[in-house]
């Protein structure tokens, strides 16, 4: 259990990045396909990260030769009266909810040189060009029980790049729910180019003062109702762009070829507590 989000997520990213370097039967690679990094370059400061209960994680540079995207290289210490496994959660760059990996067991009094991954399809999907702030936290588990020892603070770094820089955010798109400081924009519709089937591409900016998760229910499409995957966490204060993603297989099987409206309603909730915020009248999407 231990590893099993951090597997499915890098599973995920092999198929993108194969998909893109390699042809499908349908010819068909997933939008936004990792084939090297088009993020320019900036250094970091070495300077350590965390030193908790035993554990000290130092960052030591960001590299940008990765297969999947950008590396910030970190050397992890283990002095603690555990063996431990580091994770990371809640990462952000540049104001932007995207994904990164780290999954790294260290025994007792023992040190690992590693790597957190910043998987390079989510930042060319927000346009992230040039990484300024990056934000995450540390998850530290005993590595046997999975038991949480402690999760860490917010971890902030900034690189090298320009003071001045403002990360442009691209808002055109159909508005589909502005309410509460929770604002979700349509931006388009990929069928062609999308590897699983159909995606629908949505930004999401929380201005609010909670965490919040906003998922799909009731979803149909020329009054046949489908189960898209969808799923997206927004920390307060940042965004997320993001896709509804609908299978082939249940697309050919309810013999939809040409998506012309989507029916939906969100149903957005505080991540913490769970507690529902707004369950959404049905909404229209048309392309």
């Amino acid at each position: 259990m231990k590893k099993i989000i951090s597997l499915v997520l890098l599973a995920c990213c092999i198929v993108s990045v194969l998909a893109g370097c390699t042809s499908s039967p349908s010819g068909k690679s997933p939008t936004g396909a990792s084939t090297g990094s088009t993020v320019k370059n900036v250094t970091v400061e070495e300077q350590v990260l965390l030193e908790k209960d035993g554990v000290k994680i130092t960052l030591k540079s960001i590299e940008f030769g990765g297969l999947f995207g950008p590396e910030l290289k970190v050397l992890i210490e283990n002095d603690s009266a555990n063996n431990i496994t580091v994770q990371t959660r809640d990462s952000v760059v540049n104001g932007f909810m995207v994904d990164f990996i780290l999954d790294e067991e260290v025994e007792i009094g023992k040190k690992s040189n590693t790597a957190i991954t910043i998987f390079d399809n989510k930042l060319k999907a927000a346009d992230i060009t040039l990484i300024k702030d990056i934000e995450f936290k540390f998850h530290v588990s005993e590595a046997k029980s999975y038991d949480k020892i402690f999760d860490s603070d917010t971890i902030k770094i900034t690189t090298s790049a320009d003071p001045a820089y403002v990360q442009p955010v691209n808002t055109d798109g159909t508005v589909a729910y502005d309410e509460g400081g929770i604002k979700v924009t349509v931006k388009k519709l990929v069928t062609k180019d999308s590897f699983w089937g159909a995606e629908v591409y949505v930004l999401i900016e929380n201005n609010t003062e909670d965490d919040v998760t906003v998922q799909v229910r009731n979803v149909s499409i020329d009054g046949f109702m489908v189960n898209p995957a969808f799923s997206s966490d927004v920390l307060k204060g940042k965004k997320s762009l993001d896709t509804i993603t609908f299978m082939e297989k249940e697309l050919t099987d309810n013999g939809i070829k040409d998506i012309k409206s989507i029916e939906l309603s969100f149903h957005i909730y505080q991540s913490s507590g769970k507690d529902t915020i707004k369950d959404t009248d049905k909404i229209t999407i048309t392309f």
